[in-house]
């Protein structure tokens, strides 16, 4: 029994997933004549209230889609430090928009609104880059999935309309942070510009992430993912299986946010841990005490089977998801308090 807790993305399709990907109808999307990709792209629309919504294949792409969008080659984004965009998209906002990062050192991942009002060049000075966009990830990643407050949110928003900036929101685990908080789908719609909502990590589809976005802003999207080489044929099977999700896969999210706060609690307790980060959603985030190598006590996991990912400067994480099961919870937090460094 091989438990990989590296990430959210490492799970596979479950029987009735693949019933639904085999019995989907399909068709051209690049012409879009997938009949199953369009329902999932009304799907994903009537869910946050929003106008347009589009497939691509992974979720890097949507971002850069969504940057592309909103800027010109030379202008700059407001986003935190630790932001995926800046971080863990290979300098993609540089190399496909030509734009630049404002970075702001937020609370786990998470900004507010007067640095955002702080960090907006001046539009009359010429010498710096022009500010066009506030970017927001919600959960953070290297935050250990730490949700935005939805009323700093919408302060955020009065600074961007204040200021005429456009509004992105990375919400790739966008759905773990509804279903920890209870919140309506709707009220992000009603805020930001776009959202991309990834379909592979909480909500265990093979691949694919949904852009969405109001009309006006989004008409260019399809041809954006096509200068991209993100243009698709047959993708109502992998579209299927975001729908298949979207009926099944939310309100179980639960069951990872429990587990990942049950291991949260081991940690805690364990004298070879130096700290824990809060755990709000699926991701854990903790530091080992000086003196413990990394390497050697993920190589002691990896040699009982057990797979957890390094997010360097001493960051390690674990990552609840669809196949993490309670025979494998059980076993792990076995490991964890038998460990003797």
């Amino acid at each position: 029994m091989i438990i990989d807790l590296r990430s959210d993305t490492v799970t596979k399709p479950t029987e009735g997933m693949m019933d639904a990907i085999m019995q989907a109808r399909t068709g051209d999307d690049v012409f879009k004549e997938d009949p199953t990709a369009n329902e999932l792209e009304q799907r994903f629309c009537d869910l946050f209230g929003m106008d347009y919504a589009l497939f691509f294949p992974t979720g890097t792409m949507a971002n850069q889609a969504a940057i592309k969008l909103h800027t010109q080659p030379g202008d700059q984004i407001i986003c935190d430090t630790w932001s995926h965009i800046f971080n863990y998209e290979a300098g993609g906002a540089a190399f496909n928009s030509g734009v630049s990062c404002k970075l702001i050192d937020g609370h786990r991942g998470m900004i507010t609104a007067e640095q955002v009002e702080r960090s907006i060049n001046p539009p009359d000075f010429y010498h710096s880059p022009l500010t066009k966009l506030v970017e927001l990830e919600n959960t953070t990643n290297k935050g250990g999935g730490a949700c935005y407050d939805l009323n700093e949110i919408k302060r955020i928003k009065k600074v961007c309309d204040t200021h005429g900036l456009s509004f992105h929101l990375d919400g790739a685990r966008l759905m773990n942070a509804l279903v920890a908080k209870g919140e309506d789908p709707k009220d992000y719609g009603s805020i930001f510009d776009t959202i991309s909502v990834c379909l592979s990590k909480g909500l265990g589809t093979p691949l694919g992430t949904v852009l969405m976005g109001n009309k006006e802003i989004m008409e260019k999207s399809i041809r954006i993912r096509k200068i991209f080489g993100g243009g698709m044929r047959q993708i109502g099977f992998m579209a299927a299986a975001g729908i298949y999700a979207l009926d099944h896969h939310v309100d179980r999210m639960k069951e990872d946010h429990q587990r990942a706060s049950e291991i949260a609690s081991i940690l805690k307790g364990l004298d070879f841990i130096h700290e824990v980060e809060p755990t709000e959603t699926n991701i854990v985030i903790f530091y080992l005490i000086d003196g413990i190598p990394e390497n050697r006590f993920m190589n002691d996991l990896s040699n009982k089977n057990i797979r957890i990912s390094s997010m360097g400067e001493g960051k390690l994480r674990i990552v609840t998801h669809l196949d993490y099961t309670s025979e494998m919870h059980d076993r792990f937090r076995e490991v964890l308090t038998q460990y003797s460094p």
